[in-house]
């Protein structure tokens, strides 16, 4: 397996269970059967670091959708080499970085996990119109 999409498949098996610890809290303040009911508006709040995470993993979500695309084009394409490799492991590292210090509530640092993972994307970019 190419190493650019063994790091697609960690990092889409990470965000995978990025809900598994928020369920758990939502089992933990609400119960079994009200986690497993539609949500309601009058059920009790999550932990605030529950409800962090939850933002995390919608984020990881929502760059999964750019970065899957940059990395399985660049395969189609044949492009790989040092840049593509070592981009796609900044990205899952990054990525896990944010979702963990996102759910600490530390901001600077979850700013800057974000970008890394941006900067990643866009080395990916770079490769696949040959700018690298």
């Amino acid at each position: 397996m190419p190493m650019e999409l063994f790091w697609l498949t960690l990092t889409v098996a990470m965000t995978g269970l990025f809900w598994v610890l928020y369920v758990l809290n939502r089992m933990a303040v609400r119960g079994l059967w009200p986690t497993l009911d539609n949500p309601r508006p009058d059920a009790p709040p999550l932990s605030n670091w529950a409800e962090r995470q939850m933002r995390a993993h919608a984020n990881a979500v929502e760059n999964l959708v750019l970065f899957a695309p940059l990395v399985l084009t660049a395969h189609a394409l044949g492009i790989s080499n040092d840049w593509t490799v070592g981009a796609c492991a900044v990205y899952f590292w990054a990525r896990l970085a944010h979702y963990v210090i996102y759910t600490a509530g530390i901001p600077v640092l979850r700013t800057l996990s974000f970008a890394a993972g941006f900067a990643a994307q866009v080395v990916l970019v770079l490769a696949i119109f040959k700018a690298l």
